[in-house]
């Protein structure tokens, strides 16, 4: 359960990071908001795979030790 937590955690601090990092870019370089989403809508998707891969096949393989 513990870990469940700090994956939350660490996926919480992820999205933001991204977040912030995207809305940086974009009020620096406003003609580049079309690229900067698609990277910024991939890297929410592979923290969120992380996080639901944590949340569904983890305890599966703690249970089968």
């Amino acid at each position: 359960m513990l870990g469940l937590g700090i994956a939350a955690l660490g996926v919480a601090l992820g999205l933001g990071l991204i977040g912030f990092g995207a809305l940086t870019g974009m009020s620096r370089q406003p003609e580049a908001i079309g690229r900067l989403q698609v990277v910024m809508l991939i890297a929410f998707a592979f923290v969120e795979l992380v996080f639901l891969l944590s949340v569904f096949v983890a305890p599966g393989i703690v249970k089968g030790m």
